[in-house]
């Protein structure tokens, strides 16, 4: 599953992180989030909300369990961590196609306009 959030900002540790910190985070979210360990939100008035509720749970659980695919295996993390840093370092570059500094308005005195204008 590839996704484009933070495999540690969904794990919520530091990229510094120990292989065990990584661990715990993983094992206390799957209990947040699993359907056989989460504690329900119950709506008896609008059943709709414990649907929507449920949904979200599965969403974050299935983000969990990538995130903790890929940071758990040590080459799988290296490899992660690689293009983490690229594409930081690519969303810093401003594109080809933008120039870095704005164009400047020519300065144009108040009064008569030029010719040909």
């Amino acid at each position: 599953m590839t996704t484009d959030q933070d495999h540690y900002l969904v794990l919520g540790v530091d990229p510094s992180a120990s292989a065990r910190q990584i661990t715990h985070a993983y094992r206390t979210l799957i209990r947040r989030h699993h359907p056989d360990t989460r504690t329900p939100a119950r709506h008896p008035t609008q059943p709709n909300l414990n649907q929507d509720c449920d949904h979200d749970h599965d969403v974050a659980l299935r983000h969990v369990v990538a995130a903790y695919t890929v940071l758990h295996d040590p080459r799988q993390r290296a490899d992660y961590d690689t293009h983490r840093a690229e594409r930081a370092r690519r969303d810093q570059r401003p594109l080809a196609h933008e120039d870095p500094e704005p164009a400047r308005q020519a300065h144009r005195p108040t009064g008569l306009p030029r010719r040909g204008s």
